[in-house]
């Protein structure tokens, strides 16, 4: 699939003719930056949100926002790469709230927020024949 980066700003109409909340960039980016600081934060203990780097002007190209997601995907494997056995899931970690959290719910948690955003994401875009 080639996607040009103009492609991935767009906001394309719904079928009740309205536009939808985020462009597929967005929709992408936010579910990432929910993934990069769950393990951001399991793996360096740092919480902080990856809003300012995943602006527009920032990964104004196809190929930086790869990168990035690629980053992001590194990141979570890391973290993964971490848990020797199933019974680490259960340790608790402190979270950014201060509340602590188990590593399965918190990881839960995580997964269904990214999967919130995808679920976002326009779906107009072509996938364009080879």
């Amino acid at each position: 699939m080639s996607v040009s980066a103009a492609a991935l700003e767009e906001r394309p109409r719904k079928s009740d003719g309205s536009l939808p909340t985020r462009s597929l960039r967005e929709s992408i980016l936010r579910g990432a930056a929910i993934v990069e600081q769950t393990f951001g934060g399991i793996t360096a203990n740092l919480w902080d949100d990856p809003f300012e780097w995943t602006l527009p002007e920032t990964l104004d190209t196809r190929q930086r926002i790869l990168e990035h997601l690629e980053e992001v995907e590194a990141t979570r494997k890391r973290a993964f790469d971490g848990f020797v056995t199933d019974t680490e899931l259960l340790k608790k970690v402190a979270v950014p709230s201060g509340e602590l959290q188990t590593l399965l719910s918190l990881l839960l948690d995580t997964l269904m927020r990214a999967v919130d955003y995808q679920g976002q994401a326009p779906t107009t875009v072509e996938i364009l024949p080879k």
